[in-house]
């Protein structure tokens, strides 16, 4: 029995890296191979009369560990530079406008329509109205590298600006000035903690010389992630600064103290921790996908109840970001599509406390969200005309 299920899992896994690499061809995201696939999984499972077993456990841990890596491998590959500046304050603008408009929208519509306080249906609303660079940042492969880089800091900062929204309307049972204040503090915290912490995982990185290297690296930053949290600090801060810092070392050069990090030497560990955080990000990501088109069950997909908000919820999405990219004098297209619902959607619905949880926000809302949206960016992709980018060059840009 264990022979035939490791066998089954690497069938999956060397399926999921087909679609993987043929996504670029079939400009269809790979995330809807890997639900689909789950999801035959489980159908084929009933059909044989095999005990179906409880992942939603394991969903969460593989969720929180994708989404760390995730952030990690996207803001390895940004740039910090002058000329960037522009891009960057504008990618910044269009996440924090996006989130916050279709976050305050829905929860006035949830707030009057199933008659609950404003606060708690802001916490129902925010895990609907986050970007997902798990899926942006993969299905942007395509575009060209502005864009692709807006993708990238956007979906990014969604993902972080909404974990730190929904923590500060979950956490505090009251909006005040004190509780504002308290998450200054927590986030100018976490900030001094991020730089002293990447100093020290530098510093191991270019002086460590046993044959395992990187594993330990990537196991701390998951460890500094997970403490963070315990005290309610944004931990994604510290993925964010750290994957900037291994990935900008030219513009710190400049700086006496780089020199204790051995920057030439950080350089080439840098660029092989680039290739195993892709490779591990790969893992997760498909597996956790997987793992959730495993749960879905079709009466959840065509719930008829919940079916119009979700549809309403993308449809608002899309032209609240219309309105963003025209006034920005941004592309329409492909940048308008490029906002997938996702893994990060999963997790702060997960993370709803059970007293704060309203029934219309199900797990059929979710489910329809996230598909309806991957459709929509599906069509955006197919739609645009670009050049498609050869693997070996993609892999040599980063």
């Amino acid at each position: 029995m264990t022979t035939t299920i490791i066998i089954f899992i690497c069938v999956l896994l060397l399926l999921a890296y087909l679609f993987e690499i043929t996504s670029a061809i079939t400009k269809v995201p790979t995330v809807l191979f890997l639900l689909l696939l789950g999801w035959l999984v489980r159908q084929s499972m009933g059909m044989m009369h095999i005990a179906v077993p409880d992942l939603s456990s394991l969903l969460s841990v593989f969720g929180t560990i994708g989404l760390i890596l995730i952030v990690l491998e996207g803001s390895l590959e940004l740039e910090l530079h002058k000329s960037k500046l522009p891009m960057i304050g504008k990618s910044a603008i269009i996440a924090v406008i996006s989130l916050l408009v279709m976050s305050l929208f829905l929860a006035y519509l949830l707030h009057f329509t199933q008659n609950v306080e404003f606060k708690i249906a802001l916490a129902n609303a925010i895990p609907l109205c986050v970007v997902s660079s798990a899926i942006a940042i993969p299905s942007s492969r395509g575009l060209q590298s502005e864009n692709r880089q807006t993708v990238i800091y956007e979906s990014s900062l969604s993902d972080i600006l909404g974990v730190l929204f929904f923590n500060f309307i979950v956490l505090n049972e009251t909006i005040d000035a004190g509780s504002f204040g308290n998450f200054f503090i927590q986030l100018l915290l976490i900030i001094v903690i991020s730089f002293l912490a990447v100093a020290g995982l530098a510093f191991i990185l270019s002086r460590i010389k046993h044959h395992v290297t990187f594993t330990p690296i990537i196991l701390l930053v998951i460890l500094i992630y997970y403490l963070s949290k315990l005290y309610h600090l944004p931990g994604l801060v510290f993925i964010l600064v750290f994957g900037l810092f291994l990935g900008n070392l030219e513009v710190f050069k400049k700086f006496n103290w780089i020199k204790r990090l051995r920057p030439h030497k950080l350089d080439v560990e840098v660029q092989k921790f680039k290739r195993i955080t892709i490779e591990a990000t790969f893992l997760i990501r498909t597996l956790f996908f997987m793992m959730f088109g495993f749960m879905m069950n079709l009466n959840e997909i065509m719930n008829l109840n919940t079916l119009p908000w979700a549809v309403m919820i993308v449809v608002v999405g899309l032209l609240i970001r219309w309105g963003i990219l025209r006034w920005m004098k941004m592309p329409v297209n492909p940048l308008l599509f490029l906002s997938p619902k996702g893994l990060i959607t999963i997790l702060l619905f997960l993370s709803i406390p059970a007293s704060q949880n309203l029934p219309l926000v199900n797990k059929s809302l979710v489910i329809q969200v996230i598909v309806i949206s991957i459709l929509t960016m599906t069509y955006g992709i197919m739609k645009r005309e670009k050049t498609i980018i050869p693997e070996e060059e993609y892999q040599s840009a980063k």
